[in-house]
């Protein structure tokens, strides 16, 4: 049978077509329920620890009973990058990519700041917050852009890269509705399988 590496996501992006609820311990729940059934017919799903991380800080309360009985029905597991061989094509790819965001990213910060100037002329005096109100919309803005330019479609985390290098290491299917995520497995050549796809998979379980 087939291995599945899940991402954080899965659980909640209600809008990326896994159809198992509404709000987010509710997807658990059922998620948790068929991953019983599955793994009695030999399909393999997985974590890493870094995914298990991200998955439970977005719960106040990680002692919760539905987190650890989905947690003990899932493998978590470290990729073995040890073993796992890339070819320079995956670190030219990359190294490209990073110098285009650091470049946009640079074209943002020069704008904004610009247009914090011409925001700013002919206000003197201004109390802190005064100031602040004044400068805020620019700051989101760049905040918003900056973070478009250099972090959309992308690997901003070690935990994206151990979603891909397990796929990898298990030769498992790829299943998150990060962008970033996806274009990147792409490049490293692992398998994937879109949500509404893993959810069709599922139900066939």
């Amino acid at each position: 049978m087939d291995n599945y590496i899940l991402d954080t996501n899965l659980f909640f992006n209600m809008e990326a077509g896994l159809g198992m609820g509404d709000k987010t311990e509710e997807v658990i729940i059922n998620m948790t329920q068929t991953i019983i059934k599955a793994n009695k017919k030999g399909a393999g799903f997985f974590m890493p620890p870094r995914i298990v991380d991200e998955f439970l800080s977005f719960f106040e309360n990680k002692e919760q009973s539905f987190l650890k009985k989905y947690l003990s029905t899932v493998t978590i597991k470290s990729p073995d990058v040890r073993k796992t061989n890339l070819g320079g094509e995956v670190f030219y790819r990359l190294i490209e990519d990073i110098r285009r965001r650091s470049y946009r990213g640079l074209a943002v910060a020069e704008e904004e700041i610009i247009r914090a100037g011409r925001l700013m002329m002919g206000k003197v005096g201004l109390n802190k917050v005064e100031f602040e109100k004044t400068i805020g919309s620019v700051v989101k803005t760049f905040r918003d852009r900056y973070r478009q330019a250099t972090r959309f479609g992308f690997l901003d985390s070690l935990a994206d890269l151990d979603l891909i290098m397990l796929a990898c290491d298990l030769n498992g299917f790829l299943v998150s509705s990060d962008v970033g995520v996806i274009k990147w497995g792409r490049v490293f050549g692992v398998k994937e399988m879109p949500v509404s796809v893993f959810a069709a998979r599922l139900s066939s379980f």
